[in-house]
């Protein structure tokens, strides 16, 4: 049953339809599975119990198996507290504990959430890395004011689903990678500075010697604007944000 929950992620390599490189220092890389995590928690007032808790390659975070009383297994998230041999539930009427899943409606003021819904029915796409956390903090009418991780306070329907807890693996952001070689087996290659580039590769290189980025500002090596605004439309979402990030 476990197996079906995992697939051979397929190599891209930061590269297009066509072959062509679109996102650079990305190759390589260990052959890795693909552990399909249930962000929508949408196995409604079914019991579930942990029964392994793994490491997974493509995030920051822990995931959990969790084995449902109607025999299915799921991976979800793993919050800090949660264990071997603990149950979990999603639903409206679920109790707000660490690992259960409700509509932030329901969920107290102040409380730690994760795996956040912006859009109903979507799953959780907000708060899902390692140590990541949001908080409730406010509701007014269908909407309630949710703290991002990032600073961030924004409005979302209070419908919109989110679990209980911080994601747990807080050591994550202390690591080191330490060597090249283990950065190229998690498939990052290497970053050259532009300006110690030719002039035909990038807008920074040229020059004799040490000879800085030129005129104007620092840009990508496609000519595009690095820093500063670089927004060039406001989004459909911007009127719910009340807050900007710092």
């Amino acid at each position: 049953m476990t197996r079906r929950l995992k697939t051979i992620l397929k190599k891209q390599s930061g590269r297009d339809s066509s072959g062509t490189v679109r996102v650079r220092h990305q190759g390589g890389r260990e052959k890795r599975f693909y552990r399909a995590v249930d962000f929508k928690r949408d196995k409604f007032n079914i019991s579930g119990k942990v029964v392994k808790i793994e490491y997974d390659p493509n995030r920051s975070g822990d995931i959990a198996l969790i084995q449902y009383k109607d025999g299915e297994k799921r991976y979800i998230l793993v919050p800090l507290g949660l264990k071997i041999g603990d149950r979990i539930v999603s639903g409206e009427e679920a109790d707000v504990r660490v690992g259960n899943a409700l509509p932030m409606i329901k969920i107290p003021i102040g409380q730690p959430i994760h795996n956040i819904e912006l859009t109903s029915g979507r799953g959780g796409q907000v708060a899902r890395s390692a140590g990541d956390q949001a908080f409730i903090m406010a509701k007014e009418g269908k909407y309630v004011h949710l703290k991002m991780p990032s600073g961030e306070i924004r409005k979302i329907l209070a419908s919109n689903f989110a679990t209980i807890g911080q994601i747990g693996r807080l050591e994550w952001k202390d690591r080191v990678i330490g060597t090249a070689g283990r950065a190229r087996h998690m498939g990052i290659r290497p970053t050259v500075r532009g300006v110690a580039m030719n002039p035909s590769s990038h807008p920074h290189g040229g020059g004799e010697a040490r000879s800085g980025i030129g005129l104007k500002y620092p840009k990508t090596y496609a000519g595009r604007k690095a820093v500063g605004k670089t927004r060039s439309k406001k989004k459909y979402s911007d009127k719910f944000i009340l807050k900007r990030r710092k």
